[in-house]
């Protein structure tokens, strides 16, 4: 059975939303979505894979101008409700 915390809709932020599209999106969901918008633009550190280098859309999201899949991963739970 799948845990219901991750397969539950929730509202993305306005930031996130710019990023992922309007929701409400399951955690999965947005998760993936991100990960398609991050391959879209060539976002990955080409010097290390792990880290995301964030566009105009993405900063204000994480906050900061690179960070770690883990990281992302949190910051991104910031913006969901």
């Amino acid at each position: 059975m799948a845990n219901s915390a991750f397969a539950k809709p929730l509202t993305p932020s306005p930031a996130l939303e710019a990023v992922i599209g309007k929701g409400p999106f399951p955690r999965t969901e947005v998760v993936k979505k991100l990960w398609e918008y991050i391959k879209k633009h060539d976002l990955q550190n080409p010097k290390n894979k792990r880290n995301i280098l964030a566009d105009d859309k993405l900063k204000p999201v994480f906050g900061k101008d690179e960070v770690t899949m883990f990281e992302m991963t949190k910051l991104v739970s910031n913006h969901l409700s």
